[in-house]
């Protein structure tokens, strides 16, 4: 008889090699035919981690064990809250709002898309400087604002993110609401209010990265290629990208002017951006990024976001705001004149 021991030494040294096979088929299944890691795929980068580090948490970069349960028990009381909403008939049935009525009731919240499908643990995505903060500006940086309520200041080509300079013609409003680009469309790729997801396409010599939003796509190489001319500007940069073990990264330059280089901070002339994506298991795909600019930031900033496989596809983004807003944005501006010419 063989020892009872034996079979059991035996049965985990089977089930250890076991483990040890299947760890190996999973690695080989995340790498393309060209040997490359396979990053492909929809990924997500929802998040509720906060862009800049909330003050109590100094220099702490995670939340800890029970900072992570009160979120999870927040969102799961909120989602349990929202099951059991019932309709307010006051809002349904209201009737169209005054003309001076603004932002009341706004259509579209039930498209936010804030909450997080990758695990919430970091205090902030900014991890550099240490404080998890932006670092101050260069004196004389110009700050972008939003002509929503009110029509922001500029002139043509208008660098306003949202809303515009006026309602002329197309060219005075945003980027964003011609449908050209903005939002998290641009990289680095931070959370919007929704269409948070991107497509990774790979082959041999190239990544291609589309966004949901504005469904933008760039086409890095992965092959040695001169940069483009430093007075060619593109929305979203001119882009290399090479393998670093089994991270991609792509350094990206020449971004046009007419973009901010971080939110509404400075322009996109000096900015160098380089990111690194890693797939850390099926399910999940690390991303950092740090940009360098001294036109706009007096040092510069390196942030993390977590990003998470989806099991869809990407449809083509209707854009909304250029196919009716504008046109109505226009007509409405020419209905005011109207009425205004008619005052006596």
């Amino acid at each position: 008889m063989i020892p009872t021991r034996t079979i059991t030494f035996s049965t985990l040294l089977f089930t250890a090699s076991l483990g040890t096979i299947a760890a190996a088929q999973d690695n080989e299944s995340l790498r393309t035919e060209w040997g490359h890691p396979d990053l492909q795929g929809v990924w997500n980068f929802s998040t509720e981690i906060p862009f800049e580090r909330p003050a109590q948490f100094g220099d702490r970069e995670f939340l800890t064990d029970q900072e992570i349960a009160d979120i999870k028990a927040r969102l799961e009381a909120e989602a349990e809250e929202g099951n059991v909403v019932e309709a307010d008939d006051d809002v349904a049935n209201r009737g169209a709002p005054d003309t001076d009525e603004r932002f009341v009731y706004g259509y579209d919240h039930f498209w936010y898309e804030m909450a997080s499908i990758a695990d919430t643990v970091r205090t902030s995505q900014i991890i550099y400087p240490e404080d998890g903060r932006l670092p101050p500006l260069v004196e004389g940086t110009p700050v972008g604002r939003s002509g929503f309520l009110e029509d922001a200041p500029g002139q043509r080509p208008v660098r306003t993110g949202s809303g515009g300079i006026g309602k002329d013609g197309p060219e005075d409003r945003g980027l964003p609401e011609r449908c050209i680009i903005g939002m998290n469309a641009l990289p680095p790729y931070r959370p919007s209010r929704y269409n948070n997801n991107l497509q990774i396409i790979q082959n041999r010599d190239h990544v291609v990265i589309i966004s949901e939003m504005i469904h933008n796509a760039r086409m890095i190489p992965l092959y040695e290629k001169p940069n483009l001319p430093e007075h060619i500007e593109q929305w979203t940069g001119d882009s290399r990208g090479y393998w670093d073990g089994d991270t991609l990264v792509v350094e990206t330059r020449n971004f046009s002017f007419y973009t901010a280089s971080l939110q509404s901070y400075g322009t996109g002339k000096e900015k160098f951006l380089t990111e690194r994506f890693t797939r850390s298991d099926y399910d999940t795909l690390d991303y950092e990024w740090t940009l360098e600019d001294p036109a706009t930031f007096t040092d510069k900033i390196t942030a993390v976001l977590p990003m998470a496989k989806v099991a869809g596809q990407l449809y083509e983004y209707a854009c909304q705001e250029g196919n009716y807003g504008l046109l109505n944005i226009l007509r409405g501006a020419r209905e005011e004149e109207r009425r205004a010419a008619m005052q006596p």
